[in-house]
């Protein structure tokens, strides 16, 4: 019977689209569910979205929608975005399920009635985008800690949670548990900052809005994130907190890794810990606070104007090159840093230049001279041997590195095997054993490289999936699992066709180009406008009864325009570039007739043809309804 591992990532909140910074963390979970996988583990890895909140509500609002209007758009965004990337999670829960909601409701039930959930009041400073309160001597310069916003006085009723009855049960099980906050620096930041100063009570509901789960005993609240959001780790399992859990949690609790950013860290490593104790269930093996993705000017933020979008990078450079670039470039405690020109030099060094070219060009030998059969190693000088042990103790490297969740040192002790290889080519060339007659040494160089690609290939099926199997079609090869990296020299004697190297280099120019046409706006937008302001427009059609050229201005026409009913208007137009006067003639036309009268050169204007332009092309806008018709 396989072990399980249940994985979680933070759910993402529903309040708009997220940035490549955000995405990261679902990629980094599930190559590490993939890599468990394949280890043989019954892996349930879980995601989704927090959908409640005073901010969401505030946006629906803006949008004149509904709530759950405006959150079923966002959660598509959010999933179809996570498919785009191949995330391969087994649930995706929403905190509107139903289910969700009735079980958190009994959650919170539960903690009143055994007295951890009591009602008093709570008064501070509010932050409404982070949905927090905080006391004068948090602030930062009179603004939000965390976010740099206003923050509002607001006192209202509140339930609270006995936080601070559950701190030495939570101290003492992080001392026993070493590796229950990881990397090391985030439970030191965790313990030293928040438990030995000294926990305060939290507050666990609200009444300043209602958009959220209902508190049962006393409908003006409803229960606040930290019990809503945190408990869905256990909801999407089935707990139920009379005992009567579902199969899923008693197969899969506790969590095996609690994946988050490092700047949620405290509530899942103090609060959700502390609820847990509360509720008598077992705490998770593992919290990690993963690191920050950044763009090269800092944390990605929408009103900088740095964030980097999941879908414009994937149609740069495709799925899984911004997959390798995240994963390899976000260390394993310290923030990663990414921006256009960095992608560029890291997938043209690891992708084209040193994977994909030593592919193509050992295949490309293959074919040469061994009419595109892999041949079968005959005999290992020491040479061979050393790049053998090598790729043995890659395997293994990348193993350890994984069970410390440590993805990226994973990533580039792969790497590091690849460009040792390609040295190795340098070193033996094959060409010249061919030449020299020496066929046999040849051709262990060649079945060498080939089986060190299969075996880097097989480990790289986590965290660039399909490159890895299209790789592994190309060698044509059966071997395609953990077990086949056990000993050197699983790749099959066999045929294979001739390869296209995986990976193209990219122009550095030509890809900053696309980027910003990505971004150009496709006009010059001007103002918005209400409906009464486009109603004050007066736009009828127009038949052109003569036209001839301005007597002082080439580039001017002027029309006389039938707009019915008797009202013939002289309208003076800047189209002569662009209309003959003869052709002009007998068209019926868009005209804007309530424009006060002007003089242009010496001549009078009533009125306004409607034309479309780009560039330097012009054309009037016509229309086959008779003069007078209304245009609306």
């Amino acid at each position: 019977m396989k072990t399980p591992y249940y994985i979680t990532t933070a759910i993402a909140y529903a309040s708009g689209r997220p940035h490549i910074g955000n995405v990261y963390e679902i990629i980094l979970a599930d190559a590490i569910a993939r890599f468990r996988r394949m280890q043989g583990y019954d892996v349930f890895f879980q995601t989704g979205t927090d959908e409640h909140g005073q901010k969401i509500a505030q946006k629906a609002a803006d949008a004149n929608v509904t709530p759950k209007e405006y959150v079923d758009t966002i959660q598509q965004q959010i999933e179809s975005i996570f498919q785009l990337v191949n995330i391969s999670y087994d649930k995706f829960i929403r905190t509107t399920d139903p289910d969700h909601q009735e079980r958190v409701q009994k959650i919170f039930t539960r903690l009143i009635d055994q007295g951890d959930i009591y009602k008093g009041f709570y008064e501070g400073l509010y932050c409404v985008p982070d949905e927090s309160f905080y006391s004068e001597t948090q602030l930062i310069d009179g603004k939000c800690p965390d976010c740099g916003r206003e923050v509002i006085p607001m006192k209202e009723d509140a339930y609270f949670f006995n936080l601070k009855k559950y701190q030495q049960q939570l101290i003492d099980h992080i001392q026993a548990n070493p590796e229950f906050i990881q990397p090391e620096s985030r439970k030191n930041e965790m313990m030293k900052n928040f438990l030995e100063a000294g926990l305060e009570d939290l507050c666990v509901s609200r009444t300043s809005f209602d958009w959220g789960v209902q508190v049962v005993s006393d409908p003006a609240h409803v229960v606040y994130v930290w019990i809503d959001a945190l408990s869905n780790y256990i909801t999407g399992l089935g707990y139920d907190v009379d005992g009567q859990h579902g199969e899923l949690y008693k197969r899969y609790w506790p969590a095996d890794v609690h994946l988050i950013g490092k700047d949620i860290l405290r509530f899942h490593t103090i609060y959700w810990p502390s609820m847990l104790l509360a509720l008598g269930a077992e705490l998770p093996k593992q919290i990690f606070g993963h690191p920050w993705l950044m763009s090269a000017e800092g944390k990605m933020s929408k009103s900088v104007g740095n964030t980097l979008y999941t879908e414009d990078l994937v149609q740069l450079f495709g799925v899984d090159a911004v997959r390798y670039f995240v994963l390899r470039e976000t260390p394993f405690a310290s923030d990663g840093t990414i921006s256009i020109e960095m992608m560029v030099e890291r997938i043209n060094t690891d992708l084209a230049n040193t994977s994909g070219n030593l592919l193509h060009r050992t295949i490309s030998m293959v074919h040469q001279y061994f009419a595109g059969v892999i041949p079968v190693m005959t005999q290992i000088n020491d040479l061979d041997l050393e790049v053998h042990t090598l790729v043995l103790q890659t395997s293994q490297q990348v193993f350890r590195s994984m069970d410390k969740l440590k993805v990226s040192e994973a990533i580039q002790a792969i790497q590091a095997t690849l460009r040792r290889t390609n040295k190795y080519i340098d070193e033996t060339e094959p060409w010249k054993l061919i030449k020299q007659g020496n066929e046999e040494a040849a051709k262990t160089v060649l079945y060498t490289i080939l089986e060190t690609v299969r075996q880097m290939s097989v480990l790289l099926l986590p965290f660039m999936p399909t490159t890895a199997q299209t790789i592994l079609d190309q060698l044509k090869t059966s071997h395609r699992d953990f077990a086949s990296l056990a000993t050197f020299g699983q790749l099959e004697s066999q045929a294979v066709e001739p390869s296209e190297p995986i990976y193209q280099r990219f122009d550095l120019a030509e890809i900053q180009a696309k980027f910003a046409a990505l971004h150009a706006p496709l006009r010059e937008t001007k103002p918005e406008i209400t409906i009464d302001q486009f109603s004050a427009l007066d736009m009828v059609v127009g038949k052109v009864l003569a036209c001839e050229k301005h007597p002082s201005a080439d580039r001017l026409l002027v029309s006389q325009i039938d707009l019915g009913s008797g009202d013939v208007r002289q309208i003076v137009s800047g189209i002569a570039d662009h209309v003959t006067p003869e052709a002009f003639v007998g068209s019926h036309v868009a005209v804007v007739a309530n424009m006060k009268p002007i003089t242009l050169r010496g001549v009078e204007s009533y009125g306004m043809i409607l034309a479309a332009s780009i560039d330097n092309e012009l054309e009037v806008l016509v229309a086959k309804l008779p003069p007078g018709a209304k245009i609306s």
